[in-house]
């Protein structure tokens, strides 16, 4: 079975993404605006103090980005986002937040509110050498892919045009083919990644999952340290499920979950007749720690073909190499559809390299999964 997406909306660098950068320090302001000099394609178009400021600066200077920090006098962030939505549907929010457990809480409660993604802020004396280049680079990848999804949802044109520019597509549709689902499959595990956007997605897949599985459930969602523990906890009350952050030598139990710690790639092996989790520091992959393709590579010599992995949105292909060591083994794959993903990169690397039993929307993959866990067909 064959379908056509477009696989890649972005901005020309005549048309750039427009950032406004907003914290009470100064120099936090300048240092996240700093690394934007020199991109044809990233314009900071505006800069605030607090949050009211913010508002303000966005009814007078239409933008496809907020870059918004937590804690400010006057407004903070969290009282800010509704009113910049309220200004504004289309703009796309970045939390950027210390990484303190207080602050993990409030960029999850963030982006229930509207935020579309968080980035940890340094402090003043970690802007420098691999700390700088670290940030840079996600701050500058997360802007560029959120931009492109502002403008796909209709921000409103810059001063002085009479329409919104044009998204520009830099490459044509292709088809995705579908792989049959192997025969008389029945997984005995699940593996899900997920990255931008991806909290809100497992919210709703793990809703619809919900507890009795016949299988385990890992995780690997791309965040920080201090955010997994917290997430896991929200899914966990949201969902009404038994979610844990994983650590090292827990055993896998059917219709438990487990998210993979930030900062740790988690893996899954073979302890006697268990299979148990292994945390590790090896080094990061795709850029990424955690990173799904190494917890997808660690299932296959432990679970052979009885693999389901499901990829939901998020930057990059982390999660399509391991994809492919599943499909290879016998396993099958679901991703999510573009329609539904924040970030096309992560399922669309799947999709596009033809190991998926299925491209779904949000809303259907937890039937989906939940039919497969049982045996049956899609």
């Amino acid at each position: 079975m064959t379908f056509s997406v477009s696989t890649n909306d972005s901005v020309t660098a005549k048309d750039p993404v427009r950032v406004i950068v907003v914290d009470d320090s100064a120099v936090i302001r300048g240092l996240i605006s700093r690394a934007f000099i020199g991109l044809s394609d990233m314009k900071v178009v505006g800069s605030a103090a607090n949050g009211e400021m913010a508002v303000s600066t966005l009814k007078r200077t239409p933008a496809d980005v907020v870059i918004l920090d937590i804690e400010m006098p006057v407004m903070d962030g969290l009282t800010a986002i509704p009113l910049l939505k309220a200004v504004d549907a289309g703009v796309q929010i970045v939390m950027a937040s210390t990484l303190t457990q207080k602050n993990a809480e409030i960029s999850l409660k963030a982006m229930s509110l509207g935020a579309t993604d968080y980035v940890p802020k340094p402090t003043t004396d970690q802007m420098s050498g691999s700390n700088a280049e670290d940030f840079n680079r996600e701050l500058i990848e997360k802007t560029r892919a959120l931009g492109a999804l502002a403008r796909r949802r209709g921000v409103r044109p810059p001063t002085g045009l009479a329409e919104a520019p044009k998204v520009s597509l830099l490459s044509p549709k292709k088809p995705i083919v579908l792989r049959p689902l192997p025969l008389m499959f029945k997984p005995d595990v699940i593996a899900i990644g997920s990255s931008t956007g991806g909290p809100q997605a497992l919210y709703e897949l793990v809703k619809v999952l919900g507890n009795g599985l016949p299988q385990p459930i890992v995780m690997t969602q791309h965040m920080p340290a201090a955010f997994t523990k917290i997430l896991a906890e929200h899914i966990a009350r949201q969902c009404g499920v038994d979610c844990k952050e994983g650590e090292d030598g827990d055993v896998l139990k059917p219709g438990k979950y487990y998210l993979a710690p930030g900062d740790n790639h988690m893996l899954l092996v073979r302890n006697g007749i268990d299979v148990v989790v292994k945390i590790t520091k090896d080094p990061p992959e795709n850029f990424c720690r955690p990173a799904v393709d190494p917890m997808l590579r660690s299932l296959v010599p432990v679970y052979g073909k009885k693999i389901l992995s499901v990829i939901l949105t998020g930057m990059g292909a982390d999660g399509c190499k391991g994809s492919e060591a599943v499909v290879q083994a016998g396993g099958a794959v679901v991703a999510q559809d573009e329609a539904t993903s924040v970030v096309w990169g992560m399922p669309g690397a799947v999709a596009m390299a033809g190991v998926c039993s299925a491209v779904l929307p949000i809303n259907q993959i937890g039937n989906a999964v939940r039919k497969l866990s049982a045996g049956g067909a899609l």
